[in-house]
C-alpha cells in the first residue's frame, strides 16, 4: 500500500503532535458544553467516541483517496457558544442534539450548494494568508509565554528545536517533543494517574427541536463554526498550496455531524491550526506525501473516539506548558510562512496586515471570533484603497 511507503517519522510525529494540540488545547470547553445540558459521564464519554470518530474518519479517508491532507475537528468556537448558551438558557440534552441536527443541516446546505466556496475563491492570497497567519501567530506567542511558568521547560525545548533544525531539519518537532517528554517525565510532572483504560459506548439522545433551541444554539453554532472554524481551515488549505473540493468536503462534515450528532457529535468543521502542523515542510519533505500525517492524526482521533476516557486521561497527563511550547515551535514554519505571502504584494500588504491585527487580537464581535473580522477589516481597506486608487486615475 503506498501509504506506508509514503509515511515516515516526521509525518507520524505531525499527526501526533496536531491530535495533542487540537485535543488538549480545548478538550475543557468540549466538557462544559456537555456539563451545560446535564451530561452525566456516561454522555460525556459518548461525546468523545461520537466527536473522535466523526474527526477521524473524516480526515482519514478523504486524505486517503484524495492523496492530499485533508484535516477535520470540532468547533471550539462552537463549544464555547454551547457552554454559554446551554447555562443560560437552561436547555436540555434531547434539545441540544436537536439544534446540533439542525446546525449540520445547515452545513450540507451551503456545501452542497457551493456558495462558501465561491466566496472564498473571491478572497485574495494576501488576505488569507495573513487571516491564516494570524490565527497561528496566536500560538506562537503562546509558545514562549508558557515560560512564564516553565522557564526550564520551555527553554530546552527551543534549544532541541534549534538544534533540531540546524543538524536533523526533518526530525527538528519529533526530536523537541522527544526531549520534553523525556524532561516531563524525569521531573514526575508527568499525571499518569488519570489515564484508565476502558472502550468508549456511545449514548443514544432522541433529539427535540424547539424554536428556542434553534435560535439560540442552531444558529450560533453554524454561524461561528463556518467564520471562526472553516474560513480559516480553508485558508490554511489554500496557503499550504493544496486545491481540494471545498464544498464537498464541507458538506462530508455536515453529513457526519448529521449522523453523529444523537451521541454528541455538535459540529465538525475544516481545521486551521492542526492543518497547519500537517500540511507544513515538517510533516514531510514532499509536499505529496504530507496526506500521511493526515492520515496518521485521524487514525488517532479514531482511536480516541474508541478508547474515550483512557486516552483523554493519557493526552491531558502533559502538563499544559509542553502542549503551548510544542503547538508554537511546530507552527513557526506555517507562520513565516503566511506573513511572507500575505506582505510580498505592495498593493496587498497593508490590507493584508491590517487582516493580520485584527485576527492576531482575537477580538469577539457579536459572538463572532476575529477570524471573520479579520477578513471583513482586511477587505474593507482593500476596498477602500483600489476604489480611491480607482479614483485618482479616472
Amino acid at each position: 500500500m503506498s501509504f506506508f511507503r509514503d509515511l515516515n517519522l516526521s509525518a507520524a510525529t505531525a499527526g501526533f503532535v496536531a491530535v495533542l494540540v487540537g485535543f488538549t488545547s480545548s478538550v475543557a470547553i468540549v466538557f462544559q458544553a456537555a456539563l451545560a445540558f446535564g451530561a452525566t459521564p456516561e454522555l460525556i464519554t459518548s461525546w468523545m467516541w461520537a466527536l473522535g470518530l466523526g474527526m477521524g474518519l473524516c480526515s482519514a479517508i478523504p486524505s486517503l483517496v484524495l492523496k492530499q491532507p485533508v484535516m477535520v475537528a470540532w468547533s471550539t468556537p462552537g463549544a464555547a457558544v454551547l457552554a454559554t448558551a446551554g447555562l443560560a438558557g437552561g436547555f436540555t440534552m434531547a434539545q441540544a442534539v436537536g439544534a446540533f441536527m439542525a446546525c449540520a443541516a445547515l452545513i450540507v446546505l451551503v456545501g452542497a450548494t457551493g456558495w462558501f466556496e465561491r466566496i472564498m475563491s473571491r478572497i485574495p492570497v494576501a488576505l488569507a494568508s495573513a487571516l491564516l497567519a494570524g490565527v497561528l501567530a496566536r500560538f506562537g506567542l503562546q509558545a514562549f509565554t508558557a515560560a512564564q511558568t516553565a522557564l526550564p521547560l520551555v527553554v530546552l525545548m527551543l534549544l532541541a528545536y534549534l538544534v533540531g533544525r540546524r543538524w536533523v531539519p526533518r526530525y527538528a518537532v519529533p526530536l523537541t517533543l522527544a526531549v520534553a517528554v523525556t524532561y516531563v517525565a524525569a521531573r514526575g510532572q508527568f499525571n499518569g494517574g488519570t489515564v484508565s483504560f476502558a472502550l468508549a459506548r456511545p449514548v443514544f439522545t432522541m433529539p427535540e427541536l424547539t424554536l428556542a433551541a434553534l435560535v439560540s444554539l442552531a444558529l450560533p453554532l453554524f454561524v461561528v463554526t463556518m467564520a471562526s472554524q472553516n474560513l480559516p481551515g480553508v485558508a490554511a488549505t489554500r496557503s499550504a498550496g493544496y486545491t481540494l473540493p471545498i464544498s464537498r468536503i464541507i458538506t462530508l462534515t455536515g453529513l457526519a455531524t448529521l449522523v453523529l450528532a444523537p451521541f454528541g457529535a455538535f459540529a465538525l468543521n475544516l481545521s486551521a491550526v492542526t492543518a497547519a502542523i500537517c500540511m507544513g515542510p515538517e510533516a514531510h519533505p514532499d509536499p505529496k506525501k504530507r496526506y500521511t500525517a493526515a492520515v496518521a492524526c485521524g487514525a488517532l482521533y479514531v482511536v480516541i473516539g474508541l478508547f474515550g476516557a483512557a486516552v483523554t486521561g493519557l493526552l491531558l497527563a502533559f502538563p499544559k506548558e509542553l502542549v503551548l511550547a510544542i503547538a508554537g515551535l511546530a507552527l513557526l514554519g506555517s507562520i513565516g510562512s503566511g506573513l511572507h505571502a500575505a506582505l510580498r504584494d505592495d498593493d496587498h500588504r497593508e490590507a493584508a496586515l491590517i487582516t493580520f491585527l485584527v485576527t492576531l487580537s482575537g477580538v469577539v464581535v457579536a459572538g463572532i471570533g476575529s477570524a471573520f473580522w479579520g477578513v471583513v477589516a482586511g477587505a474593507l481597506a482593500l476596498f477602500v484603497q483600489q476604489y480611491g486608487a480607482a479614483r485618482n486615475a479616472s
